[in-house]
């Protein structure tokens, strides 16, 4: 797979998000998950994300079991940040958390330095130089090699970057989820910060896979959120016709042509669609190697453009804890 520049770092044009190996979208089999990492790293990805929270330390131990003596083959992105308190999220971005997570993440990732440390969501009871200073102690022990942030704003990029350089930002970007382009673009390019867009394919929605959320379980964190529920997830299913027709006079999937938009926005953007299947980290990494004109991308960006997309990313819940950048 072609390589891209993320700050200092050099991946592999798409990434591997590794999440749902272990929550949020239907019970995940250990062999299957296995089988799909290892065939990652076969076609040419090198650049593994996964984070503290996913399945409460699960995730992490599944890569450090499943990866060790692959383990100078990829780069590791991990985040701290986001904790379970009596089966409630909350934010904890305490310097005594971050290290703490630090060092619990390190001993199920069974490795000696994670690549990229993200704070996973931005703590509003805790200066970001103090989060972000905590994370210095960790670069400076050899603990992590390069501080990222998730879903800021470019003010709290600013600031965490005057505290110490920050390599990455981390935030949901695709043709339906459109937010960073107002303020965060800008900032990363300025301070030479690389973006990597999470749910690059809105959560399986872009890839024309989802048409009955009753055929979804109960427990998927979709069933929660304000796109796919009701009236809102027909509205939006009525306006994915557009991109089948696109994706069908390209001869590539939906998933595809998705993935190749949210490339061509910016040579240096490295995207991290997540599966547990082969069969889609396969699919996925074809997108890489597309040539689509900018003509048919354009129409493709055109689909969800403006405020047509209906209903949040998340519920309210979660979405109090974003920190945009004001109008």
């Amino acid at each position: 797979m072609k390589t891209r520049q993320l700050g200092e770092l050099q991946v592999s044009a798409l990434g591997l998000g590794c999440m749902s190996m272990s929550q949020s979208y239907g019970a995940a089999n250990r062999a299957d998950s296995e089988r799909t990492l290892h065939r990652a790293l076969d076609i040419g990805y090198t650049f593994l994300d996964t984070a503290s929270l996913y399945g409460l330390g699960h995730n992490e131990t599944l890569l450090g079991e499943v990866l060790p003596t692959r383990r100078h083959e990829f780069i590791l992105a991990s985040k701290c940040g986001i904790v379970d308190r009596d089966g409630k999220r909350a934010v904890d971005c305490t310097p005594e958390n971050i290290k703490k997570t630090c060092e619990d993440s390190l001993r199920r990732l069974n490795t000696d330095v994670i690549d990229l440390y993200y704070l996973h969501r931005r703590d509003f009871n805790v200066p970001i130089e103090e989060s972000v200073g905590a994370l210095a102690d960790c670069v400076s022990a050899g603990k992590i090699r390069y501080i990222g942030l998730s879903e800021c704003s470019s003010t709290t990029i600013r600031k965490a970057h005057s505290e110490h350089p920050i390599c990455a930002v981390q935030s949901e970007y695709s043709l339906w989820s459109r937010e960073p382009e107002y303020k965060v673009f800008d900032c990363c390019k300025e301070l030479g910060i690389g973006f990597v867009p999470f749910s690059p394919l809105g959560r399986a929605f872009l890839a024309g896979v989802i048409t009955d959320m009753s055929a979804l379980g109960d427990d998927d964190m979709r069933q929660t959120m304000p796109r796919f529920l009701e009236d809102n997830f027909k509205q939006n299913l009525k306006q994915l016709a557009d991109l089948r027709e696109i994706a069908r006079s390209n001869s590539c999937t939906m998933a595809q042509l998705a993935l190749a938009w949210v490339l061509a926005q910016d040579p240096n953007f490295v995207p991290i669609p997540g599966t547990k299947h082969v069969k889609y980290v396969e699919e996925n990494a074809q997108a890489a190697e597309l040539s689509i004109s900018i003509e048919e991308l354009a129409r493709a960006g055109e689909v969800f453009s403006g405020n047509s997309v209906c209903g949040d990313r998340y519920a309210r819940s979660h979405m109090i804890s974003l920190d945009p950048d004001e109008a």
